[in-house]
C-alpha cells in the first residue's frame, strides 16, 4: 500500500528537520525543500498528497507558493497548511482567500502537527462527495446540452474550501474570482448603510448558487458574502465559467434565470420595506426562512436576531418586541437561539 506523502517548505534547517523527523515516525513518505521554487518544482514533480510551508522565505514566499500550486491543475486541490510565526487575523484572511486550508502557528508540537494533517487528508476523502453534488447541479443546468464530457473534466478537480461561521467570503468591492456554490450549510450576502447598519440582500443554502450578478455584469462585487454556519463552498472560476457560458447557450439561460430570481425577491423585499408594517414585514422574513428549510413538516429556524433585524430593515430591538408579541400570540416558539414556527398560516394572513 502507497505511503501517503506529505512535503514541507521551509527555509529553516531545525524546524524542517524537526517536523521530517516527527513525520517519518508517523509513517508518512515525507519530501523536503529548502526554499519556495524548489517547493513549486517538488509538488509539481511528485504530486503529494498535502504541503506543509512556510510563509516568510526568501526569493518566493509562501504565498506565491501557493498562488503558483493553483495555477496548476494537477496541485490545485491538494491540500495546503502555512506554517507561520504570523498569526494576526490579516495575513490569515490573505492566506485563506488564496486557497489555505489551515494554519500551524509556531512554535508547534508534534500533536498539533500530527492532528491538523488528519483532520485535513481526513477532509479531502471526503471532497469526492462535493464534487458529486457540484457535478449534479451542473448536469441539471445541462440537461438537453452537449459537452458534459468536457465539463467534468473543467471543475472536477476543484478543491472543496471549509469557512467557518461569520468567516467573511468576499467583501463589497472585491474583484470577482468566480460563481460559488454551497454544498453544506449557509451564506448570506450583505451591503451596509452609511451608519453601519447591516441590510441582508441574500441567503444561500445547500446546492445554491451565489455572486452570479457580478459575474455576468463583469463588475466588482457590490455585496459583502459571509457565512452564517460552518459552511462547505465550491469556487467555480471566472475563466471556467465564462467559457462555460458562452459554450452552452443554455447554461447562460440557466444563470440568467437565477439572476432573474434573485432580482425579483429583492424587488419585493423592497416592497416590504416601503409598504409593510414591521409585523408584515418580519412574518414575511420568516416565511421566506421556512421556503429554505429541507424539511417542511418540521419548520425550526436558527437564525440571530441581527440577521433577522438586517433582513427585515428594522433595529433588533423591534425584532425581539415582535418576536415576543408573536410567541403570546402562539405563533411561534422560542427554544433558545432557534425559533419554531406554530402556525404558518397566521403568518401568511398577517396583516399589515
Amino acid at each position: 500500500m502507497k505511503k501517503t506523502s506529505i512535503l514541507i517548505i521551509e527555509d529553516n534547517e531545525d524546524i524542517r528537520e524537526s517536523v521530517v523527523e516527527i513525520l517519518e515516525l508517523a509513517n508518512y513518505d515525507v519530501l523536503e525543500a529548502i526554499n519556495g521554487k524548489v517547493g513549486v518544482d517538488l509538488a509539481a514533480k511528485h504530486l503529494p498528497d498535502l504541503i506543509l510551508c512556510d510563509i516568510m522565505m526568501p526569493e518566493l514566499d509562501g504565498y506565491g507558493v501557493l498562488y503558483l500550486l493553483n495555477k496548476n491543475p494537477q496541485t490545485a486541490a491538494t491540500p495546503f497548511i502555512f506554517l507561520t510565526a504570523k498569526a494576526e487575523r490579516i495575513d490569515m484572511r490573505k492566506g485563506m482567500e488564496m486557497g489555505a486550508d489551515d494554519y500551524l502557528t509556531k512554535p508547534f508540537d508534534d500533536v498539533e502537527l500530527l492532528n491538523a494533517i488528519e483532520t485535513r487528508l481526513s477532509k479531502k476523502d471526503k471532497q469526492q462527495q462535493f464534487y458529486s453534488q457540484s457535478l449534479d447541479k451542473l448536469t441539471n443546468l445541462l440537461q438537453g446540452a452537449s459537452g458534459m464530457e468536457e465539463l467534468h473534466q473543467m471543475i472536477a478537480d476543484r478543491k472543496v474550501r471549509t469557512v467557518k461561521k461569520k468567516q467573511v467570503i468576499y467583501y463589497e468591492g472585491d474583484a470577482v474570482s468566480g460563481i460559488y456554490l454551497v454544498l453544506t450549510g449557509k451564506v448570506k450576502t450583505f451591503k451596509m448603510s452609511a451608519d453601519g447598519r447591516e441590510l441582508l440582500t441574500g441567503m444561500y443554502t445547500s446546492d445554491e448558487y451565489f455572486g452570479v450578478p457580478a459575474l455576468l455584469s463583469h463588475e466588482a462585487h457590490a455585496e459583502t458574502a459571509e457565512a452564517m454556519e460552518d459552511t462547505a463552498i465550491c469556487l467555480l472560476p471566472r475563466d471556467t465559467m465564462e467559457t462555460l457560458l458562452n459554450k452552452f447557450p443554455d447554461v447562460g439561460k440557466q444563470f440568467i434565470k437565477i439572476l432573474s430570481n434573485n432580482l425579483i425577491e429583492k424587488e419585493e423585499q423592497l416592497l416590504q420595506l416601503a409598504y409593510h408594517s414591521v409585523r408584515k414585514r418580519m412574518s414575511e422574513v420568516l416565511i421566506r426562512l421556512c421556503k429554505q428549510e429541507k424539511d417542511a413538516d418540521h419548520l425550526t429556524l436558527k437564525v440571530s436576531r441581527d440577521n433577522l433585524a438586517a433582513m427585515a430593515g428594522m433595529a433588533t430591538e423591534t425584532v425581539s418586541r415582535i418576536l415576543s408579541d408573536f410567541k403570546d400570540e402562539e405563533i411561534i416558539e422560542r427554544k433558545g437561539s432557534q425559533i419554531v414556527i406554530l402556525d404558518l398560516l397566521r403568518l401568511r394572513n398577517m396583516k399589515n
